[in-house]
């Protein structure tokens, strides 16, 4: 048993550490030049995408790619409670709820139009509806195989951060403009920015509070990624096509998301615990995502087109109108 797990180790230990070398590069790069670690993370991996196929380092990247992130994904869960929820109160609790769920309907309608399936509308909605690269990756991990799946998720990452990046900048600009009070302006920012780092960046731009506020509405958002796994979950289940692999019945890293949570919920997780779990989570989700950019061909992802970009594109835009018209209809 023993020397079998020092077997697996050093199978996986080269391609680990390429992807924690990778991840700790693009720390750096968002500590000392503002740049989404995210971003950098799979950007300076696809360069890499050699190693994907080079024996020594397979497996140990396609662990990163595929166990980091569920665990990463999995520990999200200690910044989640129940007092989290109602201190935002049931008005905007709604709308947020709403803009999660209305986006992903939305995407699924408007597939075709831009010349995609059904599980790529539910990726990029799920990304920009709950949050971003996170919720991809996430999503990514329960949809059955196909051919196409780690260049879809590539490209949905990518996207989905840059247009955060974006927003980031803008939509502090947009609610001066528009002259919302603050708790609207948290609200509004929380509810519609796909990445919590982006999130927190525009909030606290604007204020202390309207950090705080635009920060615990995001984290509500993050709340919606289990529930929307899951269920998702439960459905490709009913309709996988015979002779492939079926999505498990209860992905084991929502079940770790909601232990955590409801552990939290009771005050049972400590304070230095949940900081430790926080920052495991983040390093565990870079390298996941660089050992993603190493799968990921750049002459394949060039091959999702336009109209990807365009889908992704409208769907922020739809969720940006929707949680505006409703800060608007409550006043």
């Amino acid at each position: 048993m023993v020397s079998a797990l020092k077997d697996r180790a050093r199978e996986l230990f080269p391609g680990v550490a390429i992807a924690g070398l990778v991840a700790i590069a693009a720390q750096f790069l968002n500590e000392h030049y503002g740049a989404p670690a995210m971003l950098m993370a799979i950007l300076l991996g696809m360069p890499l995408n050699f190693l994907s196929d080079e024996p020594r380092t397979t497996e140990g990247i396609a662990f990163a790619a595929r166990t980091l992130l569920r665990i990463g994904v999995a520990l999200l869960g200690v910044r989640i409670s129940v007092e989290l929820v109602q201190t935002l109160g049931l008005p905007f609790l709604l709308l947020v709820i709403a803009g999660v769920l209305a986006t992903i309907g939305f995407s699924l309608l408007i597939g075709r139009f831009f010349g995609k399936d059904r599980l790529f509308a539910f990726l990029s909605g799920g990304a920009v509806a709950i949050c971003g690269a996170s919720a991809a990756m996430a999503i990514g991990s329960i949809l059955p195989k196909r051919e196409h799946a780690e260049r879809d998720l590539a490209f949905t990452v990518i996207t989905v951060t840059v247009l955060s990046t974006l927003a980031m900048i803008f939509y502090p600009i947009l609610t001066g403009a528009l002259g919302l009070s603050r708790d609207a302006t948290g609200v509004f920012l929380g509810g519609t920015i796909h990445d919590v780092a982006q999130v927190v960046g525009a909030g606290f731009s604007i204020s202390e509070e309207t950090g705080d506020l635009s920060t615990l509405v995001k984290l509500i958002r993050v709340t919606m990624l289990a529930p929307i796994v899951l269920a998702a979950a439960l459905i490709l289940r009913g309709h996988t096509e015979p002779g492939t692999a079926r999505p498990p019945l209860m992905p084991g890293f929502v079940v770790a998301f909601l232990v955590l949570a409801a552990l939290n919920s009771f005050g049972l997780i400590p304070e230095t615990v949940k900081d430790l779990a926080g920052q495991v989570s983040r390093w565990a989700l870079l390298a996941a995502i660089a050992a993603v950019g190493m799968k990921t061909s750049i002459p394949k992802l060039l091959e999702v087109g336009g109209p990807a970009i365009w889908m992704l594109v409208t769907q922020t835009a739809f969720l940006t109108l929707f949680v505006l018209g409703g800060i608007w209809v409550m006043g």
